[in-house]
C-alpha cells in the first residue's frame, strides 16, 4: 500500500494567451480544447459579428456568442422630460408572447395619448463599514464623519471626473459604523465607478482619523445586485414614475375589460402582493427590463434591484383608469459596460439613447415599457386572454 491519499486528477487549465487573449485565435483555442474535454463542436457559439479585441473589459476566456433572438414592440409614445415621441424597442427574450403583450400595452398607451415619465432621483451606493471596540466609539467616529464630509467627498471626486459624492448616510450596529455613500455617475451605471471612490475615501478616513480605523469596503448595505427594502425606499440608480390616463372606451375596444372591473382586479392584487411580502405589487415589470437590459448591453444582474416596482391606480369620475408604476431603484447606463458592443450599440441607437446625455432618456422609456407590459397582462388575466395567448404565441407547435 503507498502513502498516498489516493489518486489526484492533474487540473486541465482554459488555453490563454498571455500577450493578446482577444483575438480569433484565442477563441478558437478554447472552443478546441471544449470540444476536446466535452466533445461538444460549438458551431453556433463560434458565429459572430464583431472583433473580439472590442471584449477587453466585457469578458474573460472569451469562445463565441450567446445568440438571443430580438423583437422589436410598439410605438410607444413617451411624454417625458428627457424621453419625448414615438420609440420602437427593442426585446431580447426566449420567452413567446412576450414582445407580443408589450406591443399590445404600447399601442393601449399611445392612443391615450402616451406614458408620462419623471425621473425623481439619482443616487449610486458603496456602503463601507467601519469597525471600533465598542459603540461609543463608533458613534464618536459617526460625528467625526459629518464634520469632515467636504475633505472626503474630496477625496472620492478625486479618482472620476464623473462621480459625485451627495451625501453619506449612516446606520448603527454595536461596534459597527455601516456608512452609506450616495452618488451620482452621470450616464454610467456607476458600480464600478463608486466602488473607486469609496475606496480612495476609505483610505483617507483610515489614515486621518485619530488613532486610525479599521473598515471593510462593502458592508452589504448597499445590497449591490441583490433587491432589498433600503433601496426602494431611498433608490438606487434612478428612481422613474411612468403614468399614464387610460380611456375607458379604448381599455374595452383594445383589452376587452372594463375599468371597473380592472381596479377591482388591482385591489385583489395587491392583497396578494402583500400577503407574498413581494417587492413589486405589479404583473411582471421584470420581463420587459430584462428583455431590454439583454438587448441594450445593461448588466443583467442589476435587473434583481432594478425590478422592484410599485403600480399605483385611481378610478376617476368619469370612468378613465389612472395608471402609475414607480421603478423604485432602476439601474441603467448608456455608457461603459456592454452599452458600446456591436448589438447592443445598435439597440440603443435604436431609440436614440447611445452616448453621454441619454441615461435619463433611457430611464424614462424603460420606465415606459414597464408600464406598457402592466397594462397589457393585467387586462390579458381579467379578460381571460393570458393563458390562450401563451398557448397561440409561446409553445412550440408541431
Amino acid at each position: 500500500m503507498s502513502g498516498s491519499n489516493g489518486p489526484t486528477t492533474q487540473r486541465r487549465a482554459i488555453p490563454r494567451d498571455a500577450v493578446d487573449d482577444y483575438t480569433f485565435q484565442s477563441a478558437e483555442q478554447r472552443r478546441a480544447f471544449i470540444r476536446e474535454v466535452s466533445g461538444v463542436d460549438l458551431t453556433h457559439v463560434a458565429k459572430y459579428s464583431f472583433d473580439p479585441s472590442l471584449l477587453q473589459g466585457n469578458i474573460e476566456n472569451f469562445i463565441g456568442a450567446a445568440q438571443v433572438p430580438i423583437g422589436v414592440a410598439g410605438p410607444l409614445r413617451v411624454n417625458g422630460e428627457h424621453a419625448q415621441g414615438d420609440f420602437f424597442v427593442p426585446l431580447a427574450t426566449t420567452e413567446g408572447a412576450l414582445v407580443a403583450s408589450y406591443n399590445r400595452g404600447m399601442r393601449l398607451l399611445t392612443e391615450c395619448g402616451g406614458v408620462k415619465t419623471t425621473i425623481i432621483e439619482r443616487s449610486m451606493q458603496r456602503a463601507p463599514v467601519f469597525v471600533f471596540d465598542d459603540a461609543a466609539g463608533a458613534r464618536a467616529f459617526g460625528l467625526w464623519v459629518e464634520s469632515n464630509f467636504t475633505a472626503i467627498k474630496q477625496q472620492a471626486e478625486a479618482t472620476t471626473h464623473i462621480g459625485k459624492l451627495v451625501e453619506i448616510q449612516q446606520f448603527a450596529v454595536g461596534p459597527l459604523r455601516h456608512l452609506r455613500f450616495n452618488y451620482t455617475t452621470g450616464d454610467a451605471a456607476g458600480q464600478n465607478m463608486v466602488g473607486k471612490a469609496t475606496l480612495a475615501a476609505c483610505q483617507w478616513i483610515s489614515k486621518t482619523y485619530p488613532g486610525g480605523a479599521r473598515y471593510v469596503l462593502s458592508g452589504n448595505m448597499d445590497t449591490d445586485k441583490k433587491h432589498s427594502s433600503i433601496n426602494m425606499l431611498l433608490t438606487r440608480g434612478r428612481r422613474v414614475v411612468a403614468e399614464a390616463v387610460i380611456r375607458k372606451d379604448i381599455l374595452r375596444d383594445l383589452m376587452g375589460v372594463d375599468p371597473k372591473a380592472l381596479f377591482e382586479t388591482r385591489q385583489i392584487s395587491n392583497a396578494g402582493a402583500f400577503l407574498a411580502g413581494s417587492s413589486n405589487n405589479g404583473s411582471h415589470t421584470p420581463n420587459g427590463l430584462a428583455a431590454m437590459f439583454i438587448a441594450t448591453g445593461q448588466d443583467v444582474a442589476d435587473i434583481s434591484e432594478s425590478q422592484a416596482a410599485v403600480t399605483y391606480s385611481q378610478l376617476l369620475e368619469n370612468g378613465d383608469y389612472y395608471w402609475s408604476v414607480t421603478l423604485t431603484s432602476l439601474i441603467v447606463g448608456t455608457v461603459g459596460g456592454g452599452t458600446g458592443l456591436a448589438t447592443q450599440r445598435e439597440c440603443l441607437e435604436m431609440l436614440g439613447c447611445h452616448g453621454e446625455g441619454k441615461a435619463d432618456k433611457f430611464a424614462e422609456i424603460c420606465a415606459g415599457v414597464a408600464l406598457a407590459g402592466e397594462t397589457s397582462l393585467a387586462s390579458a388575466v381579467l379578460s381571460g386572454d393570458w393563458v390562450s395567448s401563451h398557448e397561440r404565441l409561446g409553445r412550440r407547435h408541431t
